[in-house]
């Protein structure tokens, strides 16, 4: 089992002893081993097979190391077993939709016997729920429309835990007999925010049996889907569908091309290929004899141009190599034939984050801690965003607090050579569009961060108009996680998103693309209108702990996809030209 899968059954123990009313420490030092568990770079199942103790992890006390290694051993946890004969399994569902805790589903399941999503969305349209203690019209109002989000996820993972979920099949793969080569395809290779299933190709000379006989033989298959010569197919125990294709090295390149996406890149390669009198496939790229019907031809018919790299594919069809990130026909087969691809921003371009917590507020972390941690990513600046006061659940900063936090920055500054730390708050934009700091500290602060945490029910009308007030204001410098949304979980707010993006470029604010890829705000598309429109782009990790910053790959991969260089994101800047554009309205 991968470390999220392990991670994934202690949540839902969590979770239901959290429903069943039990010790908030217990519950609480469950979800810290959680923590722990998903932010291990080494695969837990290993180090407990090596006979590590499990107890010296951070957070992982004696109960919740006996309780995987008996999941490890066994499949499953007696306690959990235990927990589930008195309360249905299926109430977690209910938990991680928006706007019903685990209070309110044990009073569902104890008032009206919910137990599933489905079984909810009967009794709400009955006019149950609202009846209840503690919902009424908006809460039920709210919980339609999670439902609605919960519906269009199902069955979709994020692309970090998609990595994560396949990280020992990969290793497992590459040991396969005859395989020379593994690659990622599909929508995962493209680095897309959620992923339905993966695709895995190997380069393979000869009889591909043995190779698919090894891949269906995985020990973290829960079921194999089917198994021949070319192909095998296998459900992972989290419930993800992996596919391996065993491909010839004459036909390799074609194949990823082809597999990689997507359906709507790939139509177009099609038709232009035609137009050319050729026929691309997955495996190769061939010329149509004169007065042939293509469709007559069989997989491999015609003159074979390319097939072995996506170089060559790409090439035979008159294009420039296209970046898988970019494979999604808005307007890259086109560019590729002008030689006219953007240069991609890379990781290595970025030189600052411009987001991240300490335990000044709900960080894990202490600023010296974090500020390290980005001396070791080689960064020449950061900018420490700790909450303001609207945000008291999590110890937000008020004027005084903030003041004093200045101060152990300066201290900091004096014992972390190498980096500049700048002050700064991630300010709450309030109810009507003011900010939740005064005007004396905004002055004072480095960075101004501006953010939506509370009363995302606005229509949009309102909600536009509230960030765009709180853009106005001449201290601020960077709109954060715009559209407020969490993948799988929330949906963006109501935001006239072009009418932000018009007033940023006339403000001169940036736009943050935060990285944290339960986020990833803005998306793909807003990003592209943001270059389009010439606004600065941040790419921010809002890390939580030093391994939170880890998180600017995924940001860095959604900025790729929304065609940006270098140029267009802020943090590219070196620390002289990114002090000057601070600069740009203050002067």
């Amino acid at each position: 089992m991968e470390n999220l899968d392990i991670a994934r059954v202690l949540e839902t123990l969590a979770d239901l002893l959290e429903i069943q009313g039990a010790n908030p420490f217990r519950i609480r030092a469950y979800r810290n081993a959680i923590n722990t568990i998903e932010s291990l770079s080494r695969p837990i199942a290993a180090m407990a097979e090596a006979g590590e103790d499990l107890t010296e992890l951070p957070a992982i006390g004696d109960n919740v190391a006996a309780h995987i290694v008996e999941l490890l051993e066994t499949g499953h946890i007696n306690r959990l077993d235990e927990v589930t004969a008195e309360i249905p399994i299926t109430l977690v569902e209910l938990v991680r939709l928006d706007g019903v805790g685990p209070k309110k589903a044990k009073k569902l399941f104890d008032e009206l016997d919910v137990k599933t999503v489905e079984e909810l969305e009967v009794q709400l349209d009955a006019g149950t729920v609202e009846e209840l203690a503690g919902f009424g019209k908006k809460s039920v109002e709210k919980i339609r429309r999670s439902i609605e989000d919960y519906r269009k996820h199902t069955g979709r993972f994020q692309i970090h835990e998609a990595e994560q979920l396949i990280e020992g099949l990969l290793r497992w793969v590459e040991k396969a007999p005859g395989v020379e080569e593994i690659e990622i395809a599909g929508s995962l290779r493209r680095r897309k925010e959620t992923i339905g299933d993966v695709d895995l190709l190997a380069r393979c000379e000869g009889d591909g049996t043995p190779a698919v006989d090894h891949f269906v033989a995985f020990e973290g298959a829960a079921r194999v889907l089917g198994a021949g010569p070319t192909k095998g197919s296998i459900v992972l125990h989290s419930g993800l569908q992996v596919d391996l294709r065993v491909i010839p090295t004459r036909s390799f390149g074609s194949a990823l091309v082809y597999f990689t996406g997507s359906k709507e890149h790939n139509v177009v390669l099609r038709t232009g290929a035609v137009r050319q009198g050729l026929r691309v496939n997955e495996w190769g790229v061939f010329r149509i004899p004169e007065g042939e019907d293509p469709e007559a031809l069989g997989k491999e018919g015609g003159e074979r141009l390319a097939g072995a790299t996506e170089q060559e594919v790409y090439s035979a069809l008159g294009m420039a190599w296209v970046p898988p990130v970019l494979r999604e026909n808005r307007g890259e087969v086109e560019a590729a034939r002008e030689d006219r691809l953007p240069t991609l921003v890379e990781l290595d371009d970025i030189r600052g984050d411009l987001q991240m917590h300490s335990t000044w507020s709900d960080g894990k972390a202490s600023i010296e801690e974090m500020a390290r941690a980005c001396t070791k990513l080689g960064y020449e600046y950061l900018a420490l965003t700790d909450h303001s006061q609207a945000m008291a659940m999590v110890q937000g900063l008020t004027p005084e607090r903030a003041r004093k936090q200045w101060e152990e920055i300066a201290e900091v500054r004096e014992r972390v050579k190498g980096i500049e730390i700048f002050r700064s708050v991630e300010i709450d934009i309030l109810k009507d569009g003011s900010l939740d700091m005064p005007d004396e500290i905004l002055e004072e602060l480095d960075v101004v961060v501006i953010s939506v945490h509370s009363f995302m029910d606005q229509d949009r009308g309102t909600m536009t108009e509230r960030v765009l007030r709180a853009m106005a204001h001449p201290s601020v410098d960077i709109l954060a996680h715009p559209t407020g949304r969490l993948i799988n979980r929330r949906e963006s707010f109501e935001l006239d998103v072009e009418a932000v993006l018009v007033a940023a470029a006339e403000l001169k604010v940036a736009v943050e693309l935060n990285a944290n890829p339960n986020r990833l705000d803005f998306s793909d598309v807003h990003v592209h209108r943001a270059k389009e429109l010439g606004v600065p782009v941040v790419i921010s990790t809002d890390a939580h702990s030093p391994a939170g910053l880890e998180n600017m790959r995924f940001g860095v991969d959604q900025a790729r996809r929304g065609w940006l260089e270098a140029p267009d994101v802020l943090n590219t800047k070196s620390l002289k030209d990114f002090r000057a554009w601070l600069g740009r309205r203050r002067g």
